[in-house]
Protein backbone atom coordinates (compact mmCIF):
# COMPACT_ATOMS: atom_id res chain seq x y z
CA UNK A 1 0.00 0.00 0.00
CA UNK A 2 1.44 3.45 -0.90
CA UNK A 3 2.58 5.67 1.93
CA UNK A 4 0.36 8.64 2.77
CA UNK A 5 2.07 11.86 1.65
CA UNK A 6 3.19 14.33 4.34
CA UNK A 7 0.65 17.08 3.87
CA UNK A 8 0.14 20.07 6.12
CA UNK A 9 -1.87 23.26 6.07
CA UNK A 10 -0.09 26.56 6.65
CA UNK A 11 -0.45 30.29 6.17
CA UNK A 12 0.10 31.72 2.70
CA UNK A 13 3.50 33.28 1.97
CA UNK A 14 4.57 35.53 -0.91
CA UNK A 15 6.42 32.59 -2.52
CA UNK A 16 3.11 30.67 -2.82
CA UNK A 17 1.39 33.21 -5.07
CA UNK A 18 2.66 31.68 -8.34
CA UNK A 19 1.16 28.27 -7.49
CA UNK A 20 -2.10 29.76 -6.25
CA UNK A 21 -2.37 31.91 -9.39
CA UNK A 22 -1.77 28.80 -11.55
CA UNK A 23 -4.72 27.09 -9.87
CA UNK A 24 -7.00 30.14 -9.98
CA UNK A 25 -6.30 30.81 -13.68
CA UNK A 26 -6.79 27.18 -14.79
CA UNK A 27 -9.78 27.36 -17.17
CA UNK A 28 -9.95 23.54 -17.43
CA UNK A 29 -11.13 23.27 -13.83
CA UNK A 30 -12.74 26.71 -13.41
CA UNK A 31 -16.32 25.44 -13.12
CA UNK A 32 -15.29 23.00 -10.39
CA UNK A 33 -14.10 25.90 -8.26
CA UNK A 34 -16.28 28.89 -9.18
CA UNK A 35 -19.97 29.59 -9.66
CA UNK A 36 -19.21 32.32 -12.24
CA UNK A 37 -18.67 31.73 -15.95
CA UNK A 38 -15.03 31.08 -16.82
CA UNK A 39 -12.89 33.95 -18.04
CA UNK A 40 -9.18 34.65 -18.36
CA UNK A 41 -7.73 35.77 -15.05
CA UNK A 42 -4.91 38.28 -15.08
CA UNK A 43 -2.22 38.22 -12.42
CA UNK A 44 -3.32 41.72 -11.30
CA UNK A 45 -6.92 40.53 -10.99
CA UNK A 46 -5.78 37.53 -8.99
CA UNK A 47 -3.68 39.68 -6.63
CA UNK A 48 -6.62 42.07 -6.14
CA UNK A 49 -8.77 39.08 -5.17
CA UNK A 50 -6.10 37.88 -2.73
CA UNK A 51 -6.05 41.35 -1.14
CA UNK A 52 -9.86 41.38 -0.80
CA UNK A 53 -9.83 37.88 0.70
CA UNK A 54 -7.10 38.88 3.15
CA UNK A 55 -9.11 41.93 4.23
CA UNK A 56 -12.25 39.78 4.61
CA UNK A 57 -10.43 37.09 6.57
CA UNK A 58 -10.26 39.36 9.59
CA UNK A 59 -14.06 39.31 9.80
CA UNK A 60 -14.01 35.70 11.01
CA UNK A 61 -16.25 34.26 8.29
CA UNK A 62 -13.42 32.44 6.49
CA UNK A 63 -10.01 30.91 7.05
CA UNK A 64 -7.63 29.94 4.25
CA UNK A 65 -4.52 27.80 4.11
CA UNK A 66 -1.90 26.71 1.63
CA UNK A 67 -1.75 22.95 1.11
CA UNK A 68 1.91 22.09 1.67
CA UNK A 69 3.56 18.88 0.49
CA UNK A 70 7.00 18.43 2.02
CA UNK A 71 7.63 22.19 2.08
CA UNK A 72 6.17 22.98 -1.36
CA UNK A 73 2.83 24.68 -1.99
CA UNK A 74 0.55 22.44 -4.07
CA UNK A 75 -2.84 24.01 -3.44
CA UNK A 76 -5.22 25.85 -1.19
CA UNK A 77 -7.87 24.85 1.35
CA UNK A 78 -10.47 27.02 3.03
CA UNK A 79 -13.35 27.07 5.43
CA UNK A 80 -15.78 29.82 4.46
CA UNK A 81 -19.28 31.03 5.19
CA UNK A 82 -18.53 30.16 8.81
CA UNK A 83 -21.71 30.37 10.85
CA UNK A 84 -20.62 30.97 14.45
CA UNK A 85 -24.16 30.58 15.78
CA UNK A 86 -25.10 27.24 14.16
CA UNK A 87 -21.41 26.13 14.23
CA UNK A 88 -20.99 25.08 10.59
CA UNK A 89 -18.94 26.08 7.56
CA UNK A 90 -18.36 25.17 3.94
CA UNK A 91 -15.04 23.65 2.89
CA UNK A 92 -13.16 24.08 -0.35
CA UNK A 93 -9.91 22.69 -1.68
CA UNK A 94 -7.99 23.05 -4.92
CA UNK A 95 -4.75 21.43 -6.04
CA UNK A 96 -2.28 21.84 -8.89
CA UNK A 97 -2.73 19.10 -11.52
CA UNK A 98 0.43 17.23 -10.48
CA UNK A 99 -0.87 16.86 -6.92
CA UNK A 100 -4.18 15.26 -7.87
CA UNK A 101 -4.83 11.53 -7.54
CA UNK A 102 -2.01 10.98 -5.04
CA UNK A 103 -3.86 11.11 -1.69
CA UNK A 104 -2.88 14.72 -1.11
CA UNK A 105 -6.47 15.99 -1.33
CA UNK A 106 -7.69 13.38 1.15
CA UNK A 107 -4.93 14.30 3.59
CA UNK A 108 -5.55 18.04 3.17
CA UNK A 109 -9.33 17.84 3.61
CA UNK A 110 -8.81 15.64 6.69
CA UNK A 111 -6.50 18.31 8.17
CA UNK A 112 -9.01 21.03 7.31
CA UNK A 113 -11.86 19.13 8.98
CA UNK A 114 -9.78 18.55 12.09
CA UNK A 115 -8.93 22.26 12.22
CA UNK A 116 -12.60 23.20 11.86
CA UNK A 117 -13.80 20.82 14.55
CA UNK A 118 -10.98 21.23 17.06
CA UNK A 119 -9.88 24.85 16.58
CA UNK A 120 -13.12 26.52 15.44
CA UNK A 121 -15.48 24.32 17.47
CA UNK A 122 -17.60 23.62 14.41
CA UNK A 123 -20.12 20.80 14.63
CA UNK A 124 -20.66 20.38 10.88
CA UNK A 125 -18.67 20.98 7.70
CA UNK A 126 -20.20 20.72 4.25
CA UNK A 127 -19.02 21.03 0.68
CA UNK A 128 -20.12 20.73 -2.94
CA UNK A 129 -18.57 18.80 -5.80
CA UNK A 130 -19.35 18.50 -9.49
CA UNK A 131 -20.77 14.99 -9.98
CA UNK A 132 -18.21 14.10 -12.65
CA UNK A 133 -15.34 14.89 -10.27
CA UNK A 134 -15.35 11.35 -8.91
CA UNK A 135 -11.78 11.52 -7.60
CA UNK A 136 -12.67 14.47 -5.38
CA UNK A 137 -15.86 12.78 -4.17
CA UNK A 138 -13.86 9.65 -3.28
CA UNK A 139 -11.30 11.77 -1.42
CA UNK A 140 -14.06 13.46 0.58
CA UNK A 141 -15.65 10.10 1.41
CA UNK A 142 -12.28 8.77 2.60
CA UNK A 143 -12.08 11.80 4.90
CA UNK A 144 -15.48 10.91 6.39
CA UNK A 145 -17.89 13.04 4.35
CA UNK A 146 -21.20 11.48 3.32
CA UNK A 147 -23.39 12.37 0.37
CA UNK A 148 -26.37 14.33 1.67
CA UNK A 149 -28.05 15.24 -1.56
CA UNK A 150 -27.79 16.30 -5.14
CA UNK A 151 -28.77 19.41 -7.05
CA UNK A 152 -29.76 18.07 -10.44
CA UNK A 153 -28.31 19.82 -13.51
CA UNK A 154 -27.32 22.73 -11.29
CA UNK A 155 -24.00 23.67 -12.91
CA UNK A 156 -22.98 24.42 -16.49
CA UNK A 157 -19.61 22.68 -16.88
CA UNK A 158 -17.64 22.55 -20.12
CA UNK A 159 -20.70 22.64 -22.36
CA UNK A 160 -23.16 20.48 -20.41
CA UNK A 161 -25.30 20.64 -17.30
CA UNK A 162 -23.97 18.68 -14.33
CA UNK A 163 -25.33 17.69 -10.97
CA UNK A 164 -23.80 19.14 -7.83
CA UNK A 165 -23.20 16.56 -5.10
CA UNK A 166 -23.75 17.92 -1.59
CA UNK A 167 -21.63 16.31 1.13
CA UNK A 168 -21.23 16.84 4.85
CA UNK A 169 -19.52 15.58 7.96
CA UNK A 170 -20.53 15.93 11.59
CA UNK A 171 -18.09 16.21 14.48
CA UNK A 172 -20.06 13.51 16.28
CA UNK A 173 -19.59 10.89 13.56
CA UNK A 174 -17.59 7.78 14.53
CA UNK A 175 -14.89 8.23 11.87
CA UNK A 176 -13.68 11.37 13.61
CA UNK A 177 -13.83 10.21 17.21
CA UNK A 178 -10.64 8.24 16.63
CA UNK A 179 -8.68 11.40 15.73
CA UNK A 180 -9.92 13.57 18.60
Amino acid sequence: MPETPHVSLRARAEVDLDVLYEIAADLDTWEERNPQAPHPLTRDGFLAGVARATDGATSGDSVSFVVDLDGVAVGGASLFAIDTFARHAEAGISLVPGARGRGIGTAAITELVEFGFVRYNLRRIHLQAIASNTRAIRAYEKAGFVIEGRQRQHAWVRGAYEDIVLMGILRSEPALRQTQ
